[in-house]
């Protein structure tokens, strides 16, 4: 496949697999044959990580060089570890760029990570955001991670994040707003405080019971539902609308309005061309929802818009869409993530 950067758009999986052939992505360990998405690429932990007193962005250094600054102490990932809630960590990656002129990429939490509240960022070296890869970026990825509300058991090649690679900006098709839905039965849940640890290599290997609470719809003088937040908790919640991605499109989900600073959503907002769609044999899937409170206690209502979809289009059709191979979230309702088994009836 002939590398071509010339159009704008975020690359497809056929795109991806042929920057690795290429080089200019490369791995200490041999990449696994689903790591590769329709429009994405899953990222890995590497074997160290750092205990870290604070957050940091690189700036004029590399973040090697600026961990000498804030590492409070190494941790070898071999076996596995314990990363601790309320603790903020820094761990290496396997992979590795080498981008070519034009090209640049962008990291998000993968679904399973934020639907555990496990809040990671990507680092670069003499980077000056979290998350973005500056174009022709030459050198190691690392990763910032910060459970919020359980412990969490990683290995190496545990995978919180996921890189996107894009030719050039590509602009904006449309923007969509995203309802919550409060309206009747379980319409969510809330983390247990003082809760077990998540292993998150272990697919429905935990008893939602034991990490969640399940919440039921209230309502007040016939309107429909509401949802108090209360400030520290976190919540898991569904879209009221469906959401579909176009096969030659992606999506992110971003903040409504960063100047309400009253509570985040999504913390994981990448769409695969696919979800949601006929196409992929999995109509009618709805977008869950990761939300926290900041300060204060905030009220919902049924039907508030929380969130908006931000659609961009791919250089070319991928090769595969999102849950042709199966996929935990295709067709979802609210759902919580693959680590728990399905919530008990009655």
């Amino acid at each position: 496949m002939t590398l071509d950067f010339s159009r704008p758009g975020i690359l497809p999986c056929q795109a991806i697999e042929a920057l690795i052939a290429a080089g200019a992505v490369t791995s200490a360990t041999p990449f696994d044959a689903d790591q590769v998405q329709p429009a994405s690429l899953d990222l890995r932990l590497g074997a160290r990580v750092w205990r870290v007193r604070a957050s940091f962005l690189p700036g004029d250094r590399r973040v090697e060089e600026r961990l000498k600054d804030v590492a409070m102490h190494q941790i070898d990932l071999e076996g596995g570890a314990v990363l601790e809630k309320g603790c903020v960590y820094i761990a290496e990656l396997q992979e590795r760029l080498k981008l070519p002129p034009g090209l640049l990429a962008r990291a998000n939490p993968k679904s399973s990570s934020g639907r555990v509240d496990v809040f990671v960022r990507l680092l670069t070296d003499r980077g000056l955001a979290f998350d973005d890869v500056a174009e022709g970026y030459d050198g190691p990825l690392y990763l910032e991670i910060a459970p919020q509300t359980f412990s969490v058991l990683v290995r190496p090649g545990t995978r919180l994040n996921q890189l996107r690679l894009k030719a050039g900006e590509p602009p904006r098709l449309e923007t969509r707003s995203v309802g919550v839905e409060l309206s009747e039965g379980i319409i969510g849940f809330r983390g247990r405080r003082h809760a077990g640890i998540i292993d998150l290599d272990r697919e429905d290997g935990h008893d939602p019971r034991d990490f969640w609470e399940p919440l039921e719809a209230r309502s007040r003088d016939g309107r429909p539902g509401e949802l108090l937040l209360d400030p520290g908790e976190f919540y898991i919640l569904a879209s009221m609308e469906s959401v579909e991605i176009p096969v030659d499109q992606a999506a992110e989900m971003t903040p409504i309005d960063p100047s309400v600073g009253e509570f985040r959503v999504h913390y994981a907002g990448f769409f695969d061309p696919g979800f949601g769609t006929d196409e992929a044999h999995g109509a009618g899937s709805r977008g869950v929802l990761e939300v926290r409170t900041h300060d204060t206690p905030f009220l919902l209502e049924h039907g508030q818009t929380v969130a908006r979809l931000v659609y961009e289009p791919l250089t070319e059709r991928p090769e595969r869409l999102y849950g042709e191979g199966g996929s935990h979230y295709q067709r979802q309702g609210l759902k919580l993530s693959k680590h728990f088994r399905v919530w008990p009836e009655g």
